[in-house]
């Protein structure tokens, strides 16, 4: 009786010892994982969404590479140019859902207005949907002003038709269907049509400020092309010299 006894003891002894053993592996193996870090991409300040990011804008933040995941950026290179989503908080992981380099639809504060004809002056011709603009407010009586400090995003240019202005040749509703976001933005700088109606990704204050002025009919909006679209089409031409 007592050597079995003993037997049962010194098998559980066993066992206890065995677990102890692996769950104390389990342990430095977790430990050594944790301990692998790896660089992310952070904001070194807050960035408002809408804003256009730069490269000193951005920095690295080292995290453990336990905590990494694919929606993380790692390299700085690719995000310059792009247009925050939402609001970015300084050394926070920048996840790439949260910027975009080709963004038409209106941010989680604003609206796409349709800027009625009776309000407009003039509109640069070169003018395509995903371009930044300036908007002037000018009339007869009234000193010339820039409406807006910041340039606001085009979410489409459209003939007298109603159509979207656009290139025959390579469609930008073909790269659409493809999810080809630069051949569509491409084929929309390669268009050519006389714009009839502009629709502006506007927050409610601006819209406000904007009707305020012109409907009256003693004011008028110039509606001006922005350096800013630039930097996208620089960053487009940057990515295919790297492919």
């Amino acid at each position: 009786m007592n050597r079995k006894r003993n037997l049962l003891v010194t098998i559980t002894a066993g066992l206890l010892s065995g677990l102890l053993v692996y769950g104390v592996y389990v342990l430095q193996l977790r430990q050594v994982k944790f301990q692998e870090t790896v660089n992310i991409v952070v904001p070194q300040r807050f960035v408002a969404a809408g804003e256009r990011l730069r490269a000193d804008m951005l920095g690295e933040k080292q995290i453990a590479k336990a905590s990494y995941v694919p929606e993380m950026s790692l390299d700085a290179g690719e995000l310059l140019g792009a247009e925050a989503i939402v609001p970015l908080g300084a050394n926070e992981p920048l996840l790439k859902w949260k910027v975009g380099k080709f963004r038409l639809l209106p941010g989680r504060d604003q609206s796409t207005f349709q800027i009625p004809r009776d309000y407009v002056l003039s509109v640069s011709s070169g003018i395509r949907a995903g371009d930044k603009v300036i908007v002037y407010g000018s009339g007869a009586e009234s000193e010339s002003v820039r409406l807006f400090e910041e340039p606001v995003t085009v979410a489409s240019v459209k003939t007298s038709g109603n159509l979207e202005i656009d290139d025959m040749d390579d469609s930008n509703l073909k790269a659409m269907a493809s999810n080809d976001q630069a051949g569509m933005y491409a084929a929309r700088r390669d268009a050519n049509g006389a714009i009839d109606a502009i629709n502006l990704n506007l927050t409610e204050l601006q819209w406000l400020k904007l009707d305020a002025l012109c409907k009256d009919g003693k004011s008028k909006v110039v509606i001006a092309y922005s350096s800013d679209s630039l930097d996208i089409a620089a960053s487009m031409v940057e990515e295919e010299a790297v492919r």
